[in-house]
């Protein structure tokens, strides 16, 4: 009975919390000028991104943090640099053009400063040496598996014409999923799926993850006005990518000794518990449209 009331309980304040946050995400995608919503983006990746670096703690990995969170804001802004582009038709095609004016940052040099900014507080740091190692893994792995990929929010948003329609796709085929595979996963679930790391999902549940998607991608494709079979198969792509990154995220808390990678959402667990997902979805689906987008040029 006391299970049962946590329970209940725990779901009333998942669906208050989903019910405040996702209006204001949708309004913020579709509303909001480039560069609010890059440093937004980075907000949420940099407060994931100390969640994940708190995990690795737990373990004896005690990262440099500031140096970390910086890099990671500099990822963010390489991608809106990235999307600083002009588009010319020529009579063969396009010829894009970098707009200067924006300044540049590329990707590489971010992760180079990182790399010797790194090495720059191993040589000056009072720390024992056998916490430098830890301390270096930890950092790049945040960097490569939460703040690089959910940095292609910021690059996909700012793709001329479907940028904003794009992300506000993405978001919705890890929502729609998710739902899908909750309600399925519960009542006709009977197929573990990868117990290791979540008891609770089911090959039920996953199936129903990617029909969900699927549902999202035919209403997307109407209203974007693209090829329905294209929509598809990113968003095929995109969700399998987001279950992965589900269960990542679950083998890290699993390795950490944690429910959740904290309690800032209520009902929700952390924010890393959120976007999960969506980390491992976003560079899937920018990469999918971009190879599909240059085959029909």
């Amino acid at each position: 009975m006391i299970l049962r009331t946590l329970t209940q309980r725990t779901t009333i304040l998942r669906v208050l919390t989903a019910v405040l946050m996702i209006p204001a995400v949708v309004a913020l995608v579709w509303f909001g000028p480039p560069a609010i919503l890059a440093a937004a983006a980075a907000a949420v990746a940099i407060v994931a991104l100390s969640e994940f670096l708190d995990l690795g703690a737990r373990l004896g990995l005690r990262p440099f943090r500031k140096w970390t969170f910086v890099c990671a804001a500099g990822l963010f802004y390489a991608q809106y640099c990235a999307g600083l582009v002009e588009t010319h038709a020529l009579g063969w095609g396009e010829s894009i053009v970098r707009d200067a004016a924006g300044g540049v940052l590329s990707i590489e040099a971010v992760l180079l400063i990182f790399i010797f900014g790194a090495a720059a507080i191993t040589m000056g740091t009072s720390r024992p040496l056998h916490d430098v190692l830890p301390a270096i893994s930890i950092g790049a792995a945040g960097l490569l598996f939460v703040a690089l990929p959910f940095s292609y929010f910021v690059r996909m948003s700012e793709i001329s014409g479907v940028g904003r329609q794009l992300v506000l796709f993405t978001l919705c085929l890890v929502w729609a999923g998710d739902i899908f595979a909750y309600f399925i996963g519960r009542s006709l679930g009977s197929m573990p799926m990868a117990p290791a790391l979540s008891p609770k999902k089911t090959w039920e549940g996953a199936l129903g993850n990617v029909v969900g998607s699927l549902l999202v991608a035919v209403l997307f494709s109407r209203w974007m006005q693209t090829d329905m079979i294209t929509m598809l198969v990113i968003a095929g792509l995109g969700n399998i990518a987001g279950q992965m990154g589900d269960l990542v995220e679950s083998a890290y808390k699993r390795g950490a000794g944690v429910k959740d990678s904290s309690s800032l959402l209520p009902g929700h667990g952390g924010m890393l518990d959120r976007v999960d997902s969506l980390i491992f979805a976003a560079p899937v689906v920018w990469a999918a449209y971009a190879w599909f987008a240059m085959r029909n040029l």
